[in-house]
């Protein structure tokens, strides 16, 4: 639960430029209505959750939004200049360590509502589960190995090519190399899925049977969402982070530099705007 809103953060900070305000502005509506889509809450329900969002997008803003202005500043920077693949990936742990921050926060004014649930909230919630495992087994598990890579190789020319227009035929290329050499297992992350919606469904059954705990418990699962207890998944994913660090530094290096000015501008847009929303009330 706690993650609709640390995700709707993360998303809304990095939205394409020209979105980046109204994205971040509609995020604490979307926040509430991802929520409501997996719990259907009663009406008193909705208005701790809407007060919930208010005050933890009134404090990411002022908090959080001025750190990620900061860091995009230093983006632009190391957009100009060849990288390497662990100046990547610290890149990747500052921002996971501030989505954990964020989420940190969301953890308590959740705590109780998981004691709240009720029968129905709870089987929508398994209902929602299983429709969200039909959409990730849809885009990740179907088709031949030769489909499945052509459908995230066009998800990876899309988001490379809004930070730096155009990519030609080599980085084309480039990008589908690593995928196909990507440590990334789509039926083990599909798995991992699976252990964290059991976790999240015996997490609020614990809460309930121990009303006293429900914060304590919330923290573990969010805690395990952060970094599996699954020592294969766990393994898979760390590879799989190191190769995504080798392969962007790759790709960015590669790029012209009418592109890394492109990205440099791109950037610069994104911090404008996040200056903008945090100055804001």
């Amino acid at each position: 639960m706690a993650l609709a809103l640390l995700t709707t953060a993360a998303l809304a900070t990095l939205t394409a430029c020209s979105t980046v305000r109204l994205a971040y502005q509609q995020a604490p509506a979307l926040s509430q209505w991802w929520l409501n889509d997996h719990f259907d809450f009663t009406d008193a329900q909705a208005t701790q959750v809407r007060g919930a969002i208010d005050t933890f997008y009134d404090w990411h803003r002022q908090s959080e939004l001025p750190r990620y202005a900061d860091l995009l500043r230093r983006w632009q920077d190391m957009a100009r200049r060849d990288i390497t693949a662990s100046q990547a990936c610290a890149q990747f742990e500052e921002i996971r360590d501030r989505v954990w921050r964020a989420g940190e926060r969301t953890l308590a004014p959740f705590a109780q509502l998981l004691v709240d649930l009720g029968p129905e909230q709870i089987a929508a919630l398994k209902r929602r589960q299983a429709s969200s495992n039909q959409t990730f087994a849809d885009d990740f598990l179907r088709g031949t190995p030769a489909e499945r890579l052509a459908r995230r190789l066009d998800e990876a020319v899309s988001r490379s090519e809004r930070l730096y227009g155009r990519l030609n035929a080599q980085q084309r290329s480039l990008l589908s190399t690593g995928l196909a050499q990507s440590p990334w297992d789509a039926p083990l992350t599909q798995i991992e899925r699976q252990r964290r919606q059991a976790d999240l469904l015996q997490t609020i059954a614990q809460a309930q049977a121990e009303p006293e705990h429900a914060a304590r418990l919330l923290r573990s699962h969010a805690e395990g969402l952060m970094v599996s207890p699954d020592a294969h998944y766990r393994a898979m994913s760390e590879r799989a982070v190191r190769h995504a660090c080798a392969q962007f530094a790759e790709l960015h290096n590669s790029t012209t530099p009418e592109q890394r000015e492109h990205a440099v501008a791109v950037l610069r847009g994104y911090e404008a705007d996040l200056q903008s929303l945090s100055a804001s009330r």
